[in-house]
């Protein structure tokens, strides 16, 4: 992973000293809060429902075993003993004191670690396939392209204060485990005649609008990437909406100008910018990919065994990954236990996985949008030791990518722009199909559930979504059904009326049954089912059904 050079260090230093002396000011009343926002935000400070909160930068969701312990030190000193993990493969913290914040951001300094733009109107952490650099299935690694990028946007001059904030998610898999769709900017890599580059898609989102991004170009070699990222941004940053923050996102801007007018006007800044650009320094981008060298793998013949039936047979089938190295796997640990806060992590936790990372799997911790934690280089033969350590601190569920493993948004719980809960929501879905035993009959199943219209539970792209709104004071909870944010990715379809927070759970419920009841086979998956058989089924189940238990 990247190690930060001494103008990293001095830069890092610089930022929390001002940010410090700023913090004193609002304590002081020297600032008002409104004065105060703009700079809190620029250092990751948010103030939420009841607290200040703050989101801490995980860049490319990459972090080590020293790093995950820092996080654990400052669940246990300054906050309530735990962290949340985001869609946006960073990590939260949601209570600690402001006049505490400069503190934490020099503790995290001391491991290379930041909050910087991880918020406001800026370009915010760059995501990536949580598998990146172990996958069996990439290309390439895809993360020394997203530090590149990090370097190129972090505290750039013209994108401080832009229409709205500004996301980028980089893959080199055909899978596209980084939903690069549903970004202001998504980079697909690419091999063309032995040259790394990649496809830019733009104009993805979700929210009060959501929008599958289109194809910008269909290739950039790498050596011109950061001139085209630029005048990408560049164009928007003239065109885009600052008159109204709903209408301020690329998508909105590109759909008002069309993806062609939008290419001529980035391919006219791009032949303007690049050459004052030079050439892209490739020894530079080779340093780089040093630092996401491959671990050194041990691929000796040892003798194991793993179990065929049982809890951790279920566990290697769900929670375990294809390697590119046939002695290796990645492991998803599961923060989505029956009943618990999806994303969340105790201290304990995180000490227990950095133990596990330094270990047994190469001192390398990722994670996932998904809100997983993941262990990409595991050698199998340590599978049964790493199984035993999780499940003596409830890190053992066998749920990845099952009913249960579910996104969820903070909602009213945590957050001031929500207009519903979705936490409780989260926790009745998995205890109940839980008790059911049926999750593993599913099979694959996405559900993603957003507090309020900003999407940040992702719902518009969940094989179910589903979306929390106000109705009159009472909490109301629409469906949608067959979204997808894989390399084909499918806005979900509105089924109708919504349901109350009481409703929800048997309305999800009869969409599994009727599901297992039109399903060809039992390895049909659900969205494959709902593709085939389209929504009438399921509108079916969700109304009809609903209206005669409730003649009945």
């Amino acid at each position: 992973m990247y190690k930060y050079s001494e103008f990293d260090h001095a830069f890092i230093a610089e930022r929390n000293r001002q940010f410090r002396t700023q913090v004193a000011h609002r304590l002081n009343g020297t600032l008002t809060e409104d004065e105060f926002k703009p700079l809190r935000l620029m250092n990751g400070v948010y103030l939420q429902l009841h607290a200040y909160m703050l989101r801490v930068a995980i860049p490319y969701g990459t972090l080590n075993s020293t790093q995950m312990n820092a996080l654990a030190d400052i669940a246990e000193r300054w906050d309530k003993g735990y962290g949340h993990f985001t869609t946006r493969q960073n990590i939260q913290f949601n209570w600690p004191k402001l006049s505490d914040i400069p503190d934490i951001l020099d503790h995290l300094a001391t491991v290379e670690m930041h909050a910087l733009q991880t918020s406001g109107n800026t370009i915010r952490n760059v995501t990536t396939d949580h598998f990146a650099g172990a996958a069996k299935d990439e290309l390439f690694d895809p993360r020394p392209y997203a530090e590149l990028i990090r370097q190129w946007s972090t505290d750039h001059p013209e994108f401080q204060f832009m229409p709205r904030k500004f996301k980028i998610a980089v893959t080199a898999s055909p899978e596209d485990r980084a939903v690069t769709k549903a970004h202001d900017i998504g980079l697909r890599g690419l091999i063309r005649d032995g040259q790394i580059g990649f496809q830019v898609i733009v104009g993805g989102g979700l929210g009060r609008t959501p929008m599958v991004g289109k194809i910008l170009k269909e290739f950039i070699p790498i050596n011109e990437l950061l001139p085209y990222l630029e005048a990408t941004v560049s164009v928007w940053n003239l065109l885009g909406r600052r008159d109204n923050k709903y209408k301020a996102r690329i998508k909105i801007t590109v759909h008002e100008h069309g993806i062609d007018d939008i290419r001529a006007r980035v391919e006219d800044r791009f032949n303007l910018i690049k050459l004052g650009y030079g050439p892209m320094d490739l020894e530079y981008v080779e340093t780089l990919k040093a630092h996401f060298s491959e671990p050194d793998y041990d691929i000796s013949e040892a003798h194991f065994e793993l179990p065929k039936t049982g809890p951790m047979a279920a566990w290697i089938d769900t929670n375990t990954h294809a390697h590119k190295q046939d002695a290796y796997v990645s492991v998803s640990i599961s923060l989505k236990k029956h009943g618990d806060t999806p994303g969340d992590a105790s201290a304990r936790q995180m000490r227990i996985i950095a133990e596990l990372a330094k270990h047994f799997a190469h001192d390398e911790i990722r994670i996932s949008h998904e809100q997983n934690v993941i262990l990409p280089h595991v050698p199998k033969r340590h599978l049964a030791q790493i199984y035993e350590v999780l499940r003596s601190v409830n890190l053992n569920t066998a749920n990845t990518g099952l009913i249960s493993d579910i996104i969820a948004c903070p909602g009213m719980d945590y957050c001031a722009l929500a207009t519903a809960r979705s936490i409780p929501i989260a926790q009745q879905i998995a205890q109940h199909f839980d008790a059911l035993k049926l999750e593993h009959d599913i099979g694959p199943m996405k559900i993603k559930i957003s507090g309020c219209i900003n999407a940040c539970g992702h719902h518009h792209v969940g094989h179910i979504g589903i979306l929390g709104l106000d109705r009159a004071g009472v909490e109301n909870y629409q469906i949608t059904l067959g979204g997808d944010g894989g390399p084909n990715m499918t806005l979900g379809d509105r089924m109708g009326p919504g349901f109350s927070a009481q409703e929800v759970i048997p309305a999800i419920e009869r969409i599994v049954f009727a599901y297992l009841d039109v399903r060809q086979a039992s390895d049909e998956t659900f969205l494959d089912c709902y593709r085939r058989v389209g929504s009438d089924p399921f509108k079916t189940a969700l109304y009809h059904a609903s209206e005669t238990q409730a003649a009945e």
